[in-house]
């Protein structure tokens, strides 16, 4: 028994460290939340699933009470001819007028974060995400338009500390609290740009250039992955955004500038027009 206590409180600690801390920026064994929230529309995302929950546990909790009011209520010792109700008004308005105000209180704030996640405030920044069989090409337009690509490192070369099938090369570096506008797009198939800790899903589609913003609000290393299947490579295409301090940012630039090529405009409109 001693023993089995030992591994039930080592789980609860567990949960209790995986809810206040979110253990890492990458998902975790035994994980149970959804991690940690770096940005205020993952923030949003989670309050609003939250808010969606509590619904769905009143409702359980109600219809269990239903059936279990039914079951003593009108078990057969207690009414042992059933009866003959054709008709009671109260309860047919009750069960139509019921599931509209369930709707309404599901939909307004699903409303309110579907606006707020698709009004792009001004950017401070705009990184360009290319998606590629299979790897990223982040290209910085406001920073003088260099690019460089973003590849998954092989298990035997990963870092310790850092996350198996999740490290790359060149992560996408971004400025904390800086209002980052992200276009996607793609030069073969059909992608998808995932970032969980952001609140970030965004589809990478050939010939076409979509957008999204973040606001990252925590320093660190967050990872996400394509979760569009893309062909045979598709689970070793992974997604790493390192978000530090605006003048560590302003260093990482001027360095970028020097090692990483430029590519023009045009080159960019011809790789969307594909």
């Amino acid at each position: 028994m001693r023993g089995r206590g030992t591994v039930f409180l080592g789980f609860v600690s567990a949960m209790m460290l995986d809810a206040r801390h979110g253990l890492a920026q990458a998902p975790a064994n035994w994980q149970t939340s959804f991690g940690v929230s770096a940005s205020e529309t993952k923030e949003r995302i989670v309050a609003l699933h939250d808010h969606i929950l509590l619904i769905g546990v009143c409702i359980v909790a109600l219809v269990a009470m239903l059936i279990g009011f039914a079951l003593l209520r009108f078990r057969a010792s207690r009414h042992p001819t059933a009866s003959n109700v054709t008709r009671m008004p109260w309860l047919e308005f009750g069960w139509t007028i019921a599931p509209v105000l369930v709707l309404g209180a599901i939909a307004a704030p699903s409303l309110q974060l579907l606006a707020y996640e698709s009004d792009i405030p001004d950017a401070q920044l705009t990184i360009k995400a290319s998606g590629h069989q299979w790897f990223w090409r982040y290209s910085y337009p406001d920073n003088g338009g260099f690019a460089y690509d973003s590849i998954m490192l092989p298990p035997a070369s990963v870092p310790a500390g850092e996350p198996r099938l999740l490290a790359v090369d060149n992560r996408m570096v971004v400025p904390v609290g800086a209002v980052v506008r992200i276009q996607v797009t793609s030069s073969d198939v059909v992608h998808s740009f995932f970032m969980p800790a952001l609140g970030l899903q965004i589809y990478a589609m050939p010939g076409r250039l979509n957008e999204t913003w973040t606001r990252v609000e925590k320093p660190g290393v967050y990872y996400g992955q394509c979760n569009q299947i893309c062909g045979l490579n598709h689970s070793f295409m992974p997604i790493a955004i390192e978000a530090m301090a605006q003048p560590d940012f302003d260093a990482w630039v001027r360095d970028a500038a020097t090692r990483y090529p430029v590519v023009s405009a045009a080159t960019i409109s011809a790789q969307v027009a594909k």
